[in-house]
């Protein structure tokens, strides 16, 4: 690793915000001198913020994503993954999608308030939402604040179906809950393993839960009836995509239900954050790895187009598919998961149930 690399984080910088005329830099004379001075540049310590949003439940307008409504009770994420599409939204608060986003970390306090008000709103049906749409609800402050658990009590609370998306072992403390909301069908998880080697997760996503807490997770969540879904999210050629066989057969002999996949995309900011990462991490395949994303995309880092953007073309994509294909065929095609149950809200739509 390269003198300056940046030790449990996944961004190695800041990029400019597209929405800044103006951009900030380092000057090379300051580093050298913090260099010889064995001081740092800058503060590398996580920020927390709280803020105050009027509404938790946001609409997802992409045909694609797999979800209709999301929750996302912290904006930013201290696990650092350095692929991670919601980097960019970060922008949208004033921050740079690179080291800002791990570390300024947005918090909202009121998330449990505002989804039981919004769930409470007369024009509100039952549609399952889904935690960490956008950033991981149980990233490491998560374990003080409790935001996660007190949504999921509101919840409960209401049987109002509820899906989660995390890659932190953290999720085993609501196993109350989260039983709870299982004999109802009113819960699905999907638990993020991005690969079974420990040296690639720690440089991908250098402070989420270890490979081996994520598997003992869904042993434990299986174990107690949850259902759970394993994302391998995202492929990267010539990073994980070798993977794709033996990662599928382990997730379902600790008992999950089904898996899916997306292949990696670096749309906006990401493609720099990730290119100065790799050059960073893993010089010696670089070029190869970022030659084979953009073969899956149309000869760039990305794709926008819906459909297309999260599976990509070409051959190493078509590759990709197959593969997991048989994996799925092999190691998962006696298991289904149901679809949530949407059908108890309505009686308990105002706190308590309806007897008349």
């Amino acid at each position: 690793m390269p003198n300056n690399y940046i030790k449990g984080r996944g961004a190695q910088k800041n990029v400019a915000n597209r929405f800044f005329e103006l951009s900030h830099t380092l000057d090379n004379d300051f580093l050298d001198y913090c260099h010889k001075e064995n001081e740092t540049p800058t503060n590398n310590k996580t920020q927390f913020q709280e803020v105050f949003p009027k509404s938790i439940v946001n609409k997802v307008k992409s045909p694609d994503v797999g979800m209709t409504y999301s929750l996302n009770p912290y904006q930013g994420c201290e696990h650092g993954c350095i692929y991670c599409y919601a980097r960019n939204s970060h922008e949208y608060w004033g921050y740079s999608a690179g080291l800002d986003f791990e570390q300024k970390i947005l918090v909202k306090k009121n998330a449990a308030k505002l989804l039981e008000n919004k769930i409470n709103s007369k024009s509100w049906k039952a549609t399952p939402i889904v935690l960490s749409g956008n950033t991981d609800c149980y990233q490491p402050i998560e374990k003080k604040l409790n935001l996660t658990r007190s949504c999921l009590q509101v919840f409960l609370n209401y049987k109002h179906p509820v899906a989660i998306i995390t890659k932190n072992a953290l999720i085993t403390r609501d196993l109350d809950i989260l039983k709870a909301l299982a004999k109802d069908n009113l819960i699905r998880v999907n638990i993020s393993v991005t690969s079974l080697n420990e040296e690639t997760r720690r440089l991908l996503e250098p402070r989420t839960a270890s490979i081996k807490l994520r598997l003992k997770t869904i042993k434990t969540l299986t174990e107690a009836n949850i259902p759970v879904n394993v994302m391998m999210a995202p492929i990267i050629p010539g990073i994980n995509s070798h993977e794709i066989l033996p990662l599928v057969k382990k997730v379902s002999e600790v008992g999950a239900t089904s898996v899916g996949y997306t292949l990696v995309r670096l749309n906006g900011a990401i493609a720099d954050i990730f290119s100065d990462w790799i050059k960073k991490t893993m010089p010696n395949k670089a070029e190869k790895v970022l030659h084979q994303i953009a073969d899956c995309h149309n000869g760039n880092l990305h794709n926008s187009q819906y459909g297309q953007r999260m599976r990509g073309n070409g051959v190493f994509a078509k590759q990709i598919a197959d593969l997991f294909k048989i994996a799925q065929n092999k190691y998962l095609s006696n298991k289904e998961i149901k679809p949530l149950n949407n059908s108890l809200f309505e009686q308990f739509k105002t706190g308590q149930y309806k007897l008349f």
